[in-house]
């Protein structure tokens, strides 16, 4: 919905204002979480701001197609090598046959099938919008854990991280044409909605099963992302950048097969 055309600061606004309506509407069924919980919420919080603008950004300057597949896939790698390089987690063979699978699929995505590096700019977005997945990962799989009530977690993430964004997009498109405000804001009020869902449902899965697991299934949706970007949005490379991604979720499942191991 953010990629679909117009300005995509309005409708990433509107999108995740209304996510957190959704949140803080259900704040007072809920309750609070675990006082042990707070400071995950408030990373969680301060992670996502310049996430939210990343990936403003990321689709302003590349493809659906490549953004997506790029800035997920990389997320299951970082956390993979920060294990080795500083918790001394040694990778299997099986591992590290996926680590070379996904970084190569994430490179032909970068530089397209004629070995020319394409997105510009859009490239090392995605690749740090990726980190920034990685950790906000990590940090609200631990603090869905210890919050006591996943779902008071998950309200009060939606509710507290909308704020300071929500206020950043009013400041910049306030003397924008109303006309063109009223489109993308009901195009953001759907993907709120489904926003608000969709992460809920990570974070109440991460809650009860292993944080990789739920990741690998995750991150399976790079194949959807490069076939709606183009089959619907029209990108070009279209076959090629769905076998990349193809080829990056199935490292992604490797990969979390071998630390399953």
């Amino acid at each position: 919905m953010v990629k679909s055309g117009g300005d995509p600061w309005l409708r990433m606004g509107t999108t995740i204002a209304v996510s957190g309506l959704i949140g803080l509407g259900l704040t007072p069924l809920v309750g609070l979480p675990d006082p042990d919980s707070w400071g995950f919420i408030l990373a969680s919080v301060t992670i996502h701001q310049v996430y939210f603008v990343s990936v403003c950004f990321g689709y302003r300057f590349g493809d659906l197609s490549q953004v997506y597949p790029i800035q997920r896939g990389i997320a299951p790698l970082l956390v993979a090598i920060a294990g080795f390089y500083f918790v001394g987690e040694n990778l299997s063979l099986q591992g590290t046959l996926a680590v070379i699978l996904i970084s190569i699929a994430i490179l032909s995505l970068a530089f397209g099938s004629n070995l020319r590096l394409t997105g510009g700019r859009a490239v090392p977005i995605a690749l740090f919008t990726g980190a920034l997945i990685a950790a906000y990962t990590i940090v609200d799989g631990m603090g869905g854990r210890l919050s006591g009530n996943v779902f008071a977690y998950i309200a009060w993430l939606a509710a507290l991280e909308a704020i300071p964004f929500t206020l950043l997009v009013l400041w910049m498109v306030r003397r924008k044409p109303s006309g063109a405000n009223r489109r993308h804001i009901l195009t953001g009020i759907g993907g709120g909605v489904l926003s608000f869902a969709a992460y809920g449902l990570v974070i109440w899965a991460m809650s009860l099963s292993h944080l990789t697991y739920v990741s690998a299934l995750r991150e399976t949706s790079v194949i959807l992302a490069a076939w709606i970007g183009s089959r619907l949005l029209n990108e070009p490379f279209g076959r090629y950048r769905i076998f990349a991604a193809s080829i990056v979720a199935l490292g992604v499942f490797i990969l979390q097969l071998s630390e399953a191991g």
